[in-house]
Formats: structure tokens, sequence, C-alpha cells
């Protein structure tokens, strides 16, 4: 494939430094999980139970604290945002590694709802400065960064726990954080491009671009992270099984590279397919995967047609929600699609788990496939493809300037 595309892409102004200010920011988020997870297992010889409750209580504070973060960037910038959130994550973990297991769970949700905005915040930035006829690229290669995000931060927790301890991790974290959200304050890339601020004259309600349509591709979204984290949780348990555990870094490795592939060819395409299509085609193609669990090197030569599939359906979900959606109110619309994920994560890994134990990995590949093409169903009759930006920008009259929607 012509890598020509992909140098325009990056000699528009802000973009490669976006991208890869994206890149090292996101490596610290990505390290948060698991460096709670060991913390609470290696550090205070707690079980996986209470490990659990610490990084539910993470992630159900940013559920709900995505959207509203977004929501604050569309109403007062950036960098107020990111301000906040960057001094509530270096006190949480320069201090988390001394907290007592209670106020531990309560300063994670706390943490959580003032977590930094980095992936909403790349994407809402990302559209502003990409022309319409190229942002399917320039998510796609997004989509790509945070792969590699998610294969280098779980990787680096573990080193580290591991080799200096859960508090000197957790200080390396909060510089990272720090060090993130500083570079974002002092790059202060534009939420909206020149045109869009130039034309922006009303301010939508929320009614008029929180749609049924809207709503069901944000089902779709969840439905895409709940296929990745079954798919990987039954691989690690297939290999498990198998006695083939001392290969799942390499398996799992193998299944970014295959998304990574994926995400490159997509955005190198003509034209994009819907986000519905590509998620239920990554279904379909999940749910036999376990039928491979003999040896790992056929398990995961299983997931190559679903894993090529990963980026282009994640990427095409974030394009359509920017094109749904006015650009007053993009940074909440991204809050949400973040929450979507969040939710599709955070509800797979029980359900999968308890397949896994009560029924074998084969058939949690055969439920996170099934999961996948049924929401698809029940997305399609309130699926509108085409973008509804215009309309909502045009079609309100002006507001005042108190009103709140």
């Amino acid at each position: 494939m012509a890598l020509e595309p992909y140098r325009r892409l990056l000699g528009l102004p802000g973009v490669r430094t976006l991208l890869l200010v994206g890149l090292l920011a996101r490596v610290p988020s990505t390290a948060t999980g698991m460096a709670l997870t060991l913390h609470v297992v290696e550090g205070m010889r707690l079980g996986f139970g209470q490990a659990g409750l610490v990084t539910m209580a993470s992630t159900v504070g940013m559920a709900v604290g995505s959207p509203l973060s977004g929501r604050f960037v569309d109403r007062h910038g950036l960098r107020p945002v990111l301000a906040v959130t960057t001094g509530a994550q270096a006190a949480f973990w320069a201090c988390a590694w001394a907290l007592p297991f209670p106020a531990l769970v309560a300063a994670a949700a706390v943490a959580g709802l003032l977590a930094l905005p980095v992936f909403s915040v790349i994407r809402q930035c990302l559209t502003a400065m990409v022309p319409p006829e190229q942002r399917r690229m320039g998510f796609s290669l997004d989509s790509m960064i945070v792969e590699l995000s998610y294969m280098t931060g779980p990787a680096l927790a573990v080193a580290g726990v591991t080799t200096l301890g859960s508090g000197p991790t957790m200080a390396v974290i909060a510089c990272g954080m720090t060090a993130a959200g500083l570079g974002l304050i002092a790059l202060d890339p534009p939420t909206r491009s020149a045109e869009e601020l130039a034309a922006e004259q009303v301010r939508v309600p929320r009614r008029r671009w929180l749609t049924p349509g809207l709503a069901a591709l944000l089902g779709t979204a969840a439905a895409a992270t709940f296929v990745l984290t079954a798919s990987e949780l039954a691989l690690v348990g297939t290999m498990k099984n198998a006695g083939q555990t001392a290969w799942v870094g390499l398996a799992v490795a193998l299944w970014c590279v295959y998304s990574l592939l994926g995400g490159f060819v997509y955005g190198g395409l003509s034209r994009g397919f819907s986000p519905l299509g590509l998620i239920a085609g990554m279904g379909l193609l999940t749910a036999p995967v376990g039928l491979a669990a003999g040896d790992w090197r056929w398990l995961v030569l299983a997931m190559l047609p679903a894993g090529l599939l990963c980026a282009p359906a994640l990427s095409s979900t974030v394009e359509a929600v920017s094109g749904r959606v006015p650009a007053a109110a993009r940074g909440e619309a991204m809050g949400l699609h973040g929450t979507a994920l969040l939710v599709g994560g955070a509800l797979s890994a029980p359900i999968a788990g308890a397949v896994i134990d009560a029924h074998g990995p084969a058939w949690a590949f055969a439920v996170a496939g099934a999961v996948g093409v049924v929401m698809v169903g029940v997305a399609v009759p309130f699926w509108r493809g085409r973008s509804t930006e215009a309309t909502l920008t045009t079609t309100e009259e002006p507001a005042p300037a108190a009103a709140t929607p």
C-alpha cells in the first residue's frame, strides 16, 4: 500500500506532534489498571477480589467522568480541564501506595472521575485538525497508536512492580501523568477547526444530537470492546488449559500486530465501511476461534481474520461519532464514546470469566462473537449511516448566551 496518503496526513500542521504526544501521554494511562491490580495483590497482600474492587471503582469513576470532562471541554476549553485532571492524577498516584484498602477504593473512584481525558481529547482535536476526507485515515492511525500504548503500558507496569515495587512504580506513573497533562496543556491543540469556530452561532440541545441512532452506535462500540476483552480472556484461558502459558505474551502481541495491520490497510482505503458491518464481521469471525484450541499457534492463526478488523472497527465508531454530532458537543460525545468502550470491557470480564469457568474458553469465544452480532442486530433499526453534523449546526435557532442544553 502506498505511504503517500499517510505522509500527507502527517504533513498537516500539528498532526504529527499531536499523535506523538498522544502516544506518549497514553502509555501511563494504560499502565494504571495493571499497576493497581498488582499493588493490591503483591504490595498489600490481598486477593484478586479486592484488586477487582479497586479497578471496578476506578472504571466506574472513568465511565461517569468521561462525558463530564468532555462537556467541560466544550464549554470552557481544554486547558482548565487538563489542569484539574492533571493535578488530580498527580495527587492520587503520588500517595496511592500509602493508602489503606478502604481509602484506596474511594480514592480510585475519585481519580477515575477526574481521569486525564487523553483518549477523547486526542480524538476530538484530531477531528478539528484533519479535513473530513482524511479523518478515516487519521482515526485509523490513532487507533493503531492506542494499540501500541496498550502493548507498552501494562508491560511496563508489570516490570516496574515486580522489580521496583508498587510504590516506586506508582511514583513513576504520577510523573508520567503529570508530564502528559503538562505536555497537552503546553501544546493546547484546537478542539474545533477555524471553520467550525467561524460558523458556530448556536448551541444545539443534547436532545437533538443524542439520538437513538447515536445510542445504537455507542452500543455497538461497547459490543466491540466486549468482543475484544472476552477474546483476550478466552485466549489466556485456552493457553493456560493447554499448559502453554509461557507463550501468552507472544500470542497477545501477534494479535495486536493483526490489529495494527488491519488499521493501516483500512486507513488507506478510498472509502470506509459501516461500523455496524465491521463489528458484526468481527463477531462472526470470533465465534469459531475456539475450535482451534489444541495448539497455541493454530489458535493465534485462527484469530487473524477477526484481529484484522479490531482497529478498523474501533476507528470507524470514532469517525461515525464525529460525523453525527455538532462541533460544539463533540467533546461530550467523544466522552460518551469512551464510556461505551469502558462499559463493554467491564461487562465482558465477569461474563467471559463465568463462561470459561463453567464451559471452557472455547465457549467464551462463541459467546463473545454472538454478543457482537446480536448487539449489531439490535442497533440496525435505529441506525442512519449519513452524517448529521451539518443539519444540527444549521437548523437550530440562535440560543441565548445563558441557555443550557
